[in-house]
């Protein structure tokens, strides 16, 4: 089954949430991202100010790493939230019936 854009956007940003900063590759891994469709991605989570891009310094090695920011982080708070208010029934298209 396919991932739609929001649960995509969902992932890259739990990623970087659970493994701190992230060279793009790594990212592609955790997230399970190919590289071509990661790119527009994270283009779109940092122009909303939900990833920022670092430029790391590690021994005489310099690399470019994306972090997660607050906003972010709030981000993923109220996405986890709206899944436990909203379940949904897995392998089926039926929402449960609403409790009175």
């Amino acid at each position: 089954m396919r991932r739609s854009k929001l649960e995509m956007y969902v992932d890259i940003l739990k990623a970087l949430a659970r493994h701190g900063p992230l060279k793009l590759t790594h990212i592609m891994y955790k997230a399970n991202v190919n590289c071509s469709v990661l790119k527009p991605y994270l283009d779109f989570l940092i122009q909303h100010d939900l990833v920022e891009k670092q430029t790391v310094k590690k021994r005489k090695v310099v690399y470019i790493a994306y972090t997660i920011t607050e906003k972010g982080r709030t981000t993923i708070k109220h996405f986890r939230e709206l899944q436990t208010a909203l379940p949904t029934i897995e392998g089926t298209d039926k929402v449960p019936p609403l409790l009175y």
